[in-house]
């Protein structure tokens, strides 16, 4: 069984380097589908409020025969509660679908467009941390200004920013911010939902090591010190994303991908415009 490495976050802290994302799996299939994942090695789950799926992940961990504290849990604050008290609440409601006492990963899912709120909800997400009742606590889809501004409100650093990345889409700018002030990448859509599977310079590449193209990506991800959060609920496409530890990508591979990047490429909202 693939064992993924840890990857050490600014509070110490430390996670899996990839994980099980269930971005638009339903609840149904996420109590069938994490167990999956779980078995195939993962040891990361990423979920969110507003994935409608929290209960099918709670009964997933309370099926597994792993220990919760083998387990590392990630879930998001929806934007309907991006206040303080809404943050607090909206916690607790996760906490009870989950069926869990504490979180590993707290992120406040997107800014918003507004500019209001989230200042507010990182003040909550810092209460919720201090009480011990999540581990560690970050964000979703912030841009350095937003960064910067809960940084300056209350002097506390979000662990890691989970944003669009792929091979299309390298946020580099973003990245600089990031490592600037010891923040983590964490990249959801790593493999551009599914638009870059079918790239004939990623298969070139997975033919030199006898990968996939996806896996291509995802040793890519793992390359950059990114983290990682593949999904999929097809049994062998969960063993195959985690079966990326046995091979790493060359300078002149990391290269031809570095060469793919766009400024049009991204394919989900941009946070400038939405939430």
């Amino acid at each position: 069984m693939p064992t993924t490495p840890p990857f050490r976050l600014n509070d110490g802290n430390t996670m899996p380097q990839l994980g099980y994302g269930v971005w638009r799996v339903s609840n149904e299939e996420a109590a069938t589908s994490v167990v999956d994942a779980i078995k195939a090695g993962y040891r990361s789950i990423d979920t969110a409020a507003i994935y409608d799926n929290e209960e099918g992940v709670g009964k997933a961990i309370a099926a597994s025969d792993v220990p919760r504290n083998e387990l590392f849990i990630t879930t998001k604050l929806w934007n309907d509660n991006r206040s303080f008290d809404g943050a607090l609440t909206a916690f607790d409601q996760s906490l009870k679908r989950l069926r869990l006492d504490t979180v590993d990963l707290y992120l406040i899912h997107w800014p918003g467009v507004s500019g209001e709120g989230y200042v507010d909800a990182w003040r909550a997400l810092v209460r919720l941390k201090e009480e011990g009742r999540v581990k560690s606590i970050g964000v979703s889809n912030f841009m350095p200004p937003h960064l910067q501004r809960i940084i300056d409100a209350t002097g506390i650093v979000p662990v890691l920013n989970q944003i669009e990345l792929h091979p299309r889409f390298q946020q580099k700018e973003l990245r600089t911010f990031h490592a600037q002030h010891d923040i983590a990448t964490e990249s959801w859509g790593p493999l551009g939902q599914g638009s870059l599977v079918a790239d004939e310079k990623l298969a070139a590449i997975g033919r030199k090591y006898g990968k996939t193209p996806a896996q291509v990506i995802l040793r890519w991800h793992l390359d950059n010190a990114f983290i990682v959060i593949p999904k999929s609920v097809n049994p062998s496409r969960i063993r195959e994303n985690i079966d990326v530890f046995d091979f790493a990508l060359d300078a002149d591979d990391m290269r031809i991908i570095e060469a793919m990047d766009d400024k049009d490429g991204r394919v989900g909202p941009d946070p400038a415009i939405f939430g």
